[in-house]
């Protein structure tokens, strides 16, 4: 390997993508036995904004597996940052120049989690200088692991993942999330999704921002948005999709990057006339 280049998988013989798949399947496998069973619910930003002991006890338990193995390494985690849009920004900015950077979100879709509801996941990336060089998300009660590494390709159960065929929004099952931010970021989504409606064969709402991007890599959703995420819903997602052959932007259509919060990811045929029905609804943010 030439010295120009970043070692993009292995550091002193320790594969970054095998700590990132074993701390992912460690902490789902914990979130798992905790289903039904937490002792704690605690509101953050919002009344629709839930952390739970599970949350913060599957982050500490994967910073401290990652910092184990590369303690120099910084670690940005939903739980270490106060709530809030402000908030996240800041901590994003904070350590955006690190060399290495993991971006982790312990339990995404806690609402799903403390309703009992199966639909939730664990995310996991490392960023070098800015840019995610392995991506993984984890479905602990389907025990699925999407796997991506940057110019290798994405991967669930083991095989090559690629994005859907549908040319047209009109054949697209698309999928959005409704933000914990009531006043600015949930009204906007709204006039997106009465909108695009109208316009798609249907539209789906999991709970969780980085699942809807692994189902979009997976070729099982045609397409992603979503409106006020944080750089730890989106960074394992966003190459899983990227690795997959589909496409990732902000809604106003420009490249994605850590800082992007505003979300509009699809498997790249439809992503011109996807990015078009946000702006004719002025719901691109």
């Amino acid at each position: 390997m030439s010295d120009d280049k970043p070692q993009a998988a292995v550091i002193g013989g320790k594969s970054f993508t095998a700590v990132a798949i074993n701390c992912a399947a460690k902490a789902g496998e914990w979130i798992k036995t905790k289903l039904g069973n937490y002792s704690r619910l605690d509101i953050k930003y919002s009344p629709q904004d839930l952390v739970t002991e599970v949350d913060k006890g599957s982050e500490k338990l994967i910073r401290s597996l990652i910092l184990t193995h590369f303690p120099h390494h910084s670690f940005l985690g939903e739980e270490g940052v106060e709530p809030g849009p402000a908030a996240s920004a800041k901590a994003l900015e904070d350590v955006k120049d690190a060399e290495y950077l993991w971006i982790v979100d312990p339990v995404d879709g806690t609402t799903n989690f403390v309703h009992g509801f199966p639909f939730f996941s664990v995310s996991i990336a490392l960023a070098h200088r800015g840019e995610v060089i392995v991506g993984v998300v984890y479905d602990p009660m389907r025990d699925e692991l999407f796997l991506a590494e940057r110019g290798k390709g994405a991967y669930v159960h083991g095989k090559r993942m690629s994005v859907s065929g549908e040319e047209t929004l009109a054949s697209s099952l698309i999928a959005t999330g409704f933000s914990a931010d009531q006043q600015y970021a949930l009204p906007l989504n709204m006039k997106g999704l009465q909108a695009l409606a109208p316009q798609v064969r249907n539209i789906r709402s999991g709970g969780s921002a980085a699942l809807h991007m692994a189902y979009t890599a997976a070729g099982r959703l045609t397409g992603f948005w979503e409106i006020g995420l944080n750089s730890w819903d989106l960074a394992a997602g966003a190459l899983l999709i990227q690795e997959s052959g589909g496409v990732v932007t902000d809604t106003n259509g420009n490249p994605y990057h850590l800082g992007v919060r505003n979300v509009a990811a699809s498997n790249g045929k439809i992503h011109d006339e996807f990015i078009g029905a946000l702006k004719q609804a002025e719901a691109q943010a």
